[in-house]
């Protein structure tokens, strides 16, 4: 049974050079570049933010020249997510102040390593920095399959974290889900179906193309979730050459027509 619900579409980082004459017009600069982005999508993955701390002023600018209505997710520093360094929390929050304070902030994004295993260091660990950074709505994407416990959901619904669903290729060490939420927000991450490029290095990972096809059974797969789901970000990482773009816009038109 399908069920209404709102999808909220975008692309996971906007600032690419192999999007211009792509995505954006030939001759674009850089600068230009979100002023493009928001004309045509309502929500952004920021993941800049995953390599250097956000500075308040910089986020401020972002959240003064887009849209009303128009939100952004920020990835979580590699210190908290990948070096387990919670001490960098609380200037992580203080970066991000500005889209909480315009109320554009989605929420924080966590995406683990794949290294990142379902230990009972690691279970602590998660817990606490899920307190840490409370602040903000919180949404956490695994990459190891350990993950893949119905604990792991009970634990995420308990705490009001979204957990993320990864389209990822069919590797046995990976985490993968069918649709599936753990609050009102359902959250997709749309990577790669390639397995030979997956560890292949680079941005190789990420060249990949979305069918019509593949979107569409994506689409009605959401559509049809049996959660009561208000909304679903659905985010493309597959950035390579535009094709995150592309895919993003061919998604609005089908869930348009849903």
């Amino acid at each position: 049974m399908r069920r209404e619900r709102t999808f909220i579409i975008g692309t996971s980082g906007y600032s690419f050079d192999d999007w211009i004459g792509t995505f954006y017009p030939p001759q674009t600069a850089k600068r230009e570049m979100f002023a493009h982005y928001v004309g045509t999508f309502s929500a952004v993955e920021l993941n800049f933010t995953y390599y250097r701390m956000p500075v308040p002023r910089t986020l401020e600018a972002l959240a003064r020249k887009s849209p009303a209505k128009f939100t952004f997710w920020v990835k979580a520093n590699q210190e908290l997510t990948h070096k387990q360094n919670r001490a960098v929390a609380a200037e992580f929050v203080e970066g991000i102040s500005p889209l909480r304070d315009a109320a554009k902030l989605a929420g924080v994004l966590m995406q683990f390593p794949q290294s990142f295993h379902r230990t009972g260091e690691n279970r602590k660990y998660l817990a606490s920095v899920i307190e840490d950074l409370s602040a903000a709505p919180l949404a956490v994407e695994f990459r190891h399959s350990s993950w893949q416990a119905q604990q792991t959901l009970a634990s995420l619904r308990e705490r009001n974290v979204t957990l993320v669903v990864p389209d990822v290729p069919a590797i046995s060490s990976l985490y993968r889900s069918p649709a599936a939420a753990t609050t009102p927000r359902g959250y997709l991450r749309l990577h790669s179906r390639d397995a030979p490029k997956w560890y292949a290095g680079g941005s190789k990972r990420y060249d990949y193309s979305y069918s019509q096809e593949e979107l569409r059974q994506i689409a009605d797969e959401w559509a049809e979730l049996d959660e009561p789901l208000d909304e679903v970000y659905v985010f493309f990482n597959n950035c390579h050459g535009g094709q995150a773009a592309q895919n993003a816009q061919e998604f609005q038109r089908i869930v348009s027509s849903l």
